[in-house]
This record gives structure tokens, C-alpha cells and sequence, in this order.
């Protein structure tokens, strides 16, 4: 084991999440949401005049379409004030695309990354690594054997001006139209940074490759953009983590992802989310699935004050398959609403949804799911499983699924539990040695191990020591 994975190990998870640098842009724009913000933006970055015009096209939407105030028991947006945001900070970093040597970034920035892990990661268990801080992705490298194959991992910047065909083709066109929702054309209007992924025909790649975003500044904005798109019988795992310090202002996060998942080809998108619980998580995700094409989601998310991130997925083509597992923790002050959503419209599709929740001190945590299943798209099968883990009387947490059935020969499955901790559960391990903090992590482990084992073991161990800091009540 080298020094730095040492260093690592003894690194305290808190000390490595929950620590801040001072502020150093390069350019800052104003707050709000205006269309003299936006073509700022877009001539600091050079873009062509059509990603321009979808800007435009998205902030007139943003502005035409109401709030979410309406549905049942969703988390209280009324804090969420855009003209109180910074949009858009590029960090002090000389080249604009980001650099493909670590030792090439400023000591501060690459001091945060190395706290987190980031550069330890990419040497053992990675393909390609980003590294956003703020509004632009500072750092991206992949290894040459992938670029050989054609493989393609650049930051989204760089996407629309070097692999421009692609991007007009697929970005907020065939995924996530900004007229999806309120917080879709929010996205499309100020996005910056992110991640573009394009893997060939028949090339398979065998390690993950992964994207880690850091806001920095107090009461900012991040939205970057994630388009993966997987030809025909090809492979690739994604992994995207996110964190923010504690402020005492408020940060939204409002990030977009759409990923293609062409004929017998497999995605994997698997994300870890610690925002502070200043942060307010407002994500749009979309997968297209084609003919036996198979799409899988793998989330955990905590640490906000409050977030709504349902991943869907639209089975378009002929035994496609698609797998949602998400994991969700809240303490207190915190409503924690994720779910997913799946469309079967094509026939012989299937879809298996897996949630975990756990709240605590008061927090609150609920599934909010869609399964639709269209005329025609027989032979079809969904499987829904919601199960929730409360620690005291005061947590919360709720389910709300959707099915909207359309078709009669399919195979439709639904289940729900809800419970507290066990005193006899806890009282067994005590008798076998154990306090009862550690007995209580030792059944939340339990709990939640269907969903770490899918995970790299790096990314699963990280998970664990997350939760058990929440339970602790240590973050945030």
C-alpha cells in the first residue's frame, strides 16, 4: 500500500467532505438568471451560435413555466431564489479545457481534489477521471489504451466545439427537452461543465471511468451536463460524485444527465451524492434504451436539505431492460425525495426498481416513483420494491408509486415495508459485544448492502463511512 492510500485510510471522511478553500475566479457572473447572463456565458466559453439560441430558447421557458408547488407531500422549494445564485464561475485555472497533468493544477484546487481522492482513484481502479470545481471541469484524462479504441471522455465544453455533430444530435433533444420541467430548462439555459462520453461499436470498457464535481463558493449554482452515448454492443460504467462544504447561504445543484444506450449495449451510471445541507439537489436524469439494450442506475444521496432526483428511463426498443437502485438518507431538517421513473413502450421490455431509505432526528424520506407501461408493449414486466428504516418517532418516510397499465399481458409487481429499528435486533448484537451505536450501523449496513455491493469496492466502502456519519449526526 502506497503512502497517499494510507494518508487516505487515515484521512477522517468528515475533514475530507467538509472543508472549504478561499475563492479565486477567473470570471464571475452576476446573480440571477437574466438573458444578458446568459450571452455572457456563452461568449466566455466560444460556443457556436446554436448552443446560443438553446440557451435563449431554455430561459424563456425557465421563465414561462410555474414553479412544483403542487404535488403531495414534496419538499418546500420556497427558498429557492435563482436571482440569489451566482450561475457561473470559472475558476483560475490558465487552460480552459482543463489539464491532462495533476501536477499541472493550481495547489488549492488540486489540494481539495487530492482530500477527496480523486488522483488516488484514477491510479487503481479507473479508466478516465474529471474533475469539476465550481462552473468548469479542471482536470480530465483517459487512459491511451481507450483513446486508441476510439472511446471519447472530455469535459462537455469541449464537446461542443470538438465533437460538435454529436452534441447538436443528442443534447437536450432526444433525452431531456428543457421543456420537461422547470428545472430541466433552468439546466439548459446556464449549464456549464460536465461530462461527454462515446464509446464504439463492440468495444467494451473494462474499468469505470468517473467525474467528481465540487462547489466551493457560497451561494452558487452548479449545473453541469453529462451526456453518455453507448453504440451498438458496447459497455462503459460511469461513476459521478458530488460534494459542497457547509455555508450559511443556500446552493443549488440542478445538473442534467442523458445517456443513449443503443441495440445490446449496457450502461452503468452509479452516483454518490454528500451535499451539505445548505444544498438544495435538483437533478433531471434520462436514459433512451434500444432494442435489447440494458440500462442500469445505481444512486445514494444524502446530506442536502433537500432533494428530488428521480432517474428515468424510456424503453424504446424491443427487450430492452432497465434496473434503478437508490439508496436515501435523512436527518434532521433534511426531506430526501427520490424515486424513478420507467416507460415500457415497446414489448418484452423489462424493469426491476430497488429503493432504500432511512431517516432520522426528525427527517424525512420518500419514494415518489412512476411505472408506465404502454399499449402494445405486452410481454412487459416491472418489479418495485420500497423498503424504509426509521429510527425514531419523529422521522418520516413515505411511499408514492405510479402505475399507469395500458396493456393486459404483462407481469406487474409492487412492495412496500416500513420500520423502525428493532429493540431486540439491537439488543442481540449488544449481547454479542457490540454498543449500540455500533450495532445500529451494523443493521443500517445490512439494510443497504443490496445496493453497496453493486458498487466498486472503493465507491461502496466511501458509502458506508457516509451513512455512518449521518447516523452519527457529524455532518453538516
Amino acid at each position: 500500500m502506497s503512502s497517499d492510500q494510507e494518508h487516505l485510510r487515515e484521512t477522517d471522511t468528515e475533514d475530507r467532505f467538509d472543508f472549504k478553500k478561499e475563492e479565486a475566479a477567473a470570471f464571475k457572473a452576476d446573480q440571477g438568471l437574466t438573458e444578458e447572463t446568459i450571452r455572457l456565458i456563452s461568449e466566455d466559453k466560444d460556443e457556436p451560435e446554436w448552443m446560443l439560441k438553446r440557451r435563449l430558447r431554455a430561459l424563456d421557458l425557465w421563465q414561462e413555466m410555474p414553479m412544483p408547488t403542487n404535488w403531495p407531500g414534496q419538499p418546500d422549494l420556497s427558498e429557492v431564489d435563482v436571482n440569489e445564485i451566482v450561475p457561473y464561475i470559472r475558476p483560475d485555472v490558465d487552460v480552459r479545457a482543463g489539464v491532462d497533468d495533476w501536477e499541472e493544477l493550481p495547489e488549492d484546487i488540486k489540494d481539495t481534489f487530492d482530500k477527496l481522492g480523486i488522483p488516488e482513484a484514477e491510479k487503481n481502479a479507473l479508466s478516465g477521471v474529471g474533475a469539476q470545481y465550481e462552473s468548469e471541469v479542471v482536470y480530465q484524462n483517459m487512459q491511451e489504451r481507450w483513446e486508441e479504441k476510439g472511446v471519447i471522455f472530455c469535459n462537455m465544453d469541449e464537446a461542443v466545439q470538438e465533437h460538435e455533430e454529436l452534441v447538436r444530435e443528442y443534447f437536450m433533444t432526444k433525452c431531456v427537452p428543457p421543456s420537461d420541467n422547470k428545472f430541466a430548462a433552468l439546466h439548459g439555459a446556464i449549464w456549464s461543465g460536465g461530462s461527454f462520453v462515446y464509446v464504439p461499436e463492440d468495444v467494451t470498457v473494462e474499468m469505470p471511468v468517473q467525474a467528481y464535481f465540487r462547489m466551493n463558493s457560497e451561494g452558487m449554482g452548479q449545473f453541469e451536463h453529462t451526456l453518455i452515448i453507448a453504440e451498438p454492443n458496447s459497455e462503459v460504467h460511469y461513476i459521478e460524485g458530488c460534494s459542497a462544504p457547509k455555508y450559511s447561504a443556500f446552493n443549488l445543484h440542478s445538473g442534467g444527465v442523458e445517456v443513449i444506450v443503443k441495440e445490446n449495449a449496457h450502461v452503468q451510471y452509479s452516483t454518490v451524492q454528500n451535499w451539505s445541507k445548505n444544498t438544495y439537489n435538483l437533478n433531471t436524469k434520462r436514459a433512451l434504451a434500444e432494442k435489447d439494450a440494458t440500462m442500469e442506475w445505481i444512486s445514494g444521496s444524502m446530506g442536502s436539505k433537500a432533494t428530488m432526483l428521480y432517474p428515468s428511463t424510456i424503453l424504446k426498443g424491443p427487450g430492452a431492460t432497465d434496473n434503478h437502485i437508490t439508496i436515501a438518507f435523512a436527518g434532521e431538517g433534511q426531506n430526501i425525495d427520490t424515486g424513478a421513473k420507467v416507460y415500457h413502450n415497446a414489448p418484452n421490455t423489462k424493469s426491476t426498481i430497488e429503493s432504500k431509505s432511512i431517516s432520522k432526528d426528525g427527517g424525512r424520506t420518500n419514494y415518489r416513483g412512476l411505472v408506465h407501461i404502454a399499449d402494445g408493449a405486452e410481454n412487459s414486466s416491472t418489479a418495485v420494491e420500497c423498503d424504509a428504516l426509521m429510527f425514531d418517532n419523529e422521522s418520516t418516510s413515505d411511499t408514492m408509486p405510479y402505475m399507469e397499465i395500458n396493456e393486459s399481458t404483462v407481469d406487474v409487481a409492487h412492495e412496500a415495508t416500513v420500520g423502525k429499528i428493532g429493540d431486540e435486533d439491537v439488543f442481540y448484537l449488544q449481547s454479542r459485544g457490540l454498543d449500540d451505536d455500533d450495532a445500529k450501523q451494523m443493521i443500517v449496513a445490512g439494510f443497504i448492502e443490496p445496493i453497496t455491493e453493486e458498487l466498486p469496492i472503493e465507491y461502496a466502502v466511501e458509502l458506508n463511512r457516509l451513512v455512518e456519519l449521518e447516523m452519527e449526526g457529524s455532518l453538516g
